[in-house]
Order: structure tokens, then C-alpha cells, then sequence
């Protein structure tokens, strides 16, 4: 596992680093992340949230101030939509967890808006 490109705030915690993989991400004051967590470029974790183990942050995900994210929860950046029905172009969708969200354990989170 491996951190690179990380810009963290204040008191981040990240207890078994060795057991992460992080990298081209912002992570805000306070911030804890589990074991076994993915956390892609371009991804921004808001103050204070937590990011539980077995979770997978895609590209294109935001999350919010004071949120909690529970085990093993999967961020997807794709519906399979193809512009004009050309499969060489791939469009990446954004997620967006505004303020407060709690997200439970296992889900699959599509891009969208919550």
C-alpha cells in the first residue's frame, strides 16, 4: 500500500498506514481513515469525517463536513454511458456526500448527489 501526493489538514489520523492506499488526494482537519481503504486522485474528504476499512474512494468523489462512511462501502465513477454511443469515450460521473451524511455498511454508491 502506498501514500503519495497527499495534502492533509490538521490531526488526520490514519492508524495502520502501511495498510492504505492514497494518492492526488485532500483530506481535511481531523480526518480518520481505516485499514484497507482506497482513496483516489482528485478525491476531497471534508473535516471531522471518518472513512471506515474496506472502503473505496473512486476519482470524482467529494464528501462533505462531519460525515461517516462505514465498512466496506464502494464508490462507482461510471453508469456505462457512452456520448453519442461511442464506446472509445468514457464519461466519469461525480459523487457528491454533502455535510452530515451518514452512508452504511456495504453499500454501493453510484454517482450522484446526496
Amino acid at each position: 500500500m502506498a501514500e503519495r501526493d497527499v495534502t492533509k489538514g490538521k490531526d488526520v489520523k490514519v492508524p495502520l498506514p502501511e495498510m492504505v492506499n492514497m494518492y492526488g488526494c485532500t483530506l481535511g482537519d481531523g480526518v480518520f481513515i481505516g485499514p484497507f481503504v482506497e482513496i483516489q486522485k482528485g478525491v476531497s474528504i471534508g473535516d471531522r469525517s471518518r472513512i471506515s476499512s474496506h472502503t473505496f474512494v473512486c476519482e470524482g468523489v467529494v464528501i462533505g463536513k462531519d460525515c461517516f462512511v462505514a465498512h466496506g462501502v464502494m464508490f462507482i465513477n461510471d453508469l456505462f454511458d457512452w456520448p453519442d454511443g461511442d464506446k472509445t469515450k468514457w464519461t466519469m460521473r461525480k459523487t457528491i456526500v454533502g455535510d452530515r451524511v451518514s452512508i452504511g455498511s456495504n453499500a454501493t454508491i453510484l454517482p450522484v448527489n446526496i
